[in-house]
């Protein structure tokens, strides 16, 4: 090999570990505005929460809950004002009870690079607590992917599918914060 044949796959494999790393963290943040409550410093209510996901989003993006038991549930919205549509409903929709803590774990990532697009796969784990003291633990997979957009990576794709929807005992949780001061300036 040449130098520059070395130095252009060094480039390549530089680019696609800043591109996966690029990814994870659009993922991992997509995850946290969707947390209760959400930990974003300075959302002023659930319409700037649903502003910051869709900046996470391509205009074409496709969001979609599938398999036997997110069919029914979730559906699938086709761009932009579907997606933002779909997360009004989500927030806007007030539960009787009140959805307190909501958590997102991400766990057994793989994401795959292919130039200016790219797929992902996670397991995620999220606990949810109710006003009332009820709680369940949900369990889904993601097959996500990115597009390389004006140098950002923009979710073109969310797909989750179920892997279990399990009940919690009453008061699973007895110490959980009411609001996120997480990523607040520290007082000093």
């Amino acid at each position: 090999m040449t130098e520059d044949v070395d130095i252009a796959v060094l480039v390549r494999r530089i680019e696609v570990l800043e591109a996966e790393a690029e990814i994870r963290r659009v993922q991992a943040r997509y995850m946290m505005l969707c947390d209760t409550p959400c930990p974003e410093p300075g959302i002023a209510d659930d319409v700037e929460r649903i502003d910051r996901i869709m900046e996470l989003y391509a205009e074409d993006a496709v969001w979609e809950g599938v398999g036997e038991y997110y069919d029914g549930q979730f559906g699938q919205a086709v761009g932009h004002d579907a997606i933002r549509e779909h997360f009004t409903r989500f927030w806007g929709e007030k539960s009787d009870p009140a959805l307190v803590l909501n958590a997102h774990y991400l766990t057994s990532e793989q994401i795959f690079v292919n130039g200016d697009e790219a797929e992902g796969l996670w397991i995620h784990m999220q606990p949810w607590l109710f006003s009332d003291g009820s709680g369940l633990l949900r369990s889904s997979r993601l097959f996500n992917a990115f597009r390389l957009e004006g140098g950002d990576w923009k979710i073109t794709r969310t797909r989750t599918e179920n892997v279990f929807v399990a009940p919690l005992a009453n008061g699973f949780a007895s110490d959980y914060p009411t609001k996120s001061v997480l990523l607040d300036p520290p007082e000093r």
